[in-house]
């Protein structure tokens, strides 16, 4: 796995830091796909990144939560993209032109369509724990989305506005579903190419269908 591009704002902590994670999330993930991971342990994955039980600790709950770091970064990457997106851009628009951006990103590549991680998104598909943690990061980007679409439809939190959790929880479906696709292909698959298409024509297809359910498009029974 190769490591996180550094922030040109780390001091020299934060980047002893953020090497300590990486080489634990690393090991994490080679040790789980090595082995699985019930036959996998903390301790083993503290050995392997050369740090203490204690240091693994400082840093993840878990074992699935260290291999499955890369998911929090990628949703921390593009909650920045969409807070970033103009202000007058329609949210549903400023999800998905924020997706693309990241999976177009070949200098910080989507740790996605990094080597072997297809494998591991395959995995979270069908081993309980590691699908909990999945969720788990999931659910918590979504909720900084939504907090991210109110502010930009000056909403308060405390509203009851479905907009914006319904724009993330849509939005972010269509991640989902495609990320599902995408992980059942092949090793040998084209990856970064192959993803990027896949999300953009899950998009479509959620913009088709939300067309043909307006009023205008139904028919009533």
């Amino acid at each position: 796995m190769t490591a996180t591009k550094p922030s040109p704002t780390e001091d020299r902590r934060q980047r002893k830091a953020r090497q300590t994670r990486d080489a634990l999330a690393t090991a994490a993930c080679d040790l789980i796909l090595e082995r699985g991971p019930a036959a996998t342990t903390v301790e083993e994955i503290a050995e392997r990144a050369d740090v203490t039980r204690r240091t693994f600790s400082r840093h993840f709950a878990g074992k699935e939560d260290a291999a499955l770091d890369f998911v929090r970064r990628d949703g921390d990457r593009i909650n920045a993209l969409l807070r970033a997106r103009p202000a007058g851009e329609p949210p549903l628009l400023a999800y998905r032109r924020a997706v693309r951006n990241w999976l177009a990103d070949r200098e910080d590549p989507a740790w996605h369509v990094r080597p072997r991680m297809r494998r591991l998104l395959a995995l979270a598909g069908t081993e309980p724990e590691l699908f909990a943690a999945y969720q788990r990061i999931r659910v918590d980007a979504q909720e900084e989305s939504i907090r991210i679409v109110a502010a930009r439809l000056g909403i308060d939190e405390t509203a009851r506005d479905v907009r914006p959790a319904a724009v993330v929880d849509a939005a972010a479906g269509v991640l989902i579903a495609a990320l599902r696709l995408w992980a059942r292909g092949g090793e040998g698959d084209s990856g970064a190419a192959d993803l990027a298409a896949l999300v953009e024509q899950a998009y479509d297809a959620l913009i088709t269908e939300a067309a043909a359910a307006t009023p205008a498009g139904t028919i009533e029974e």
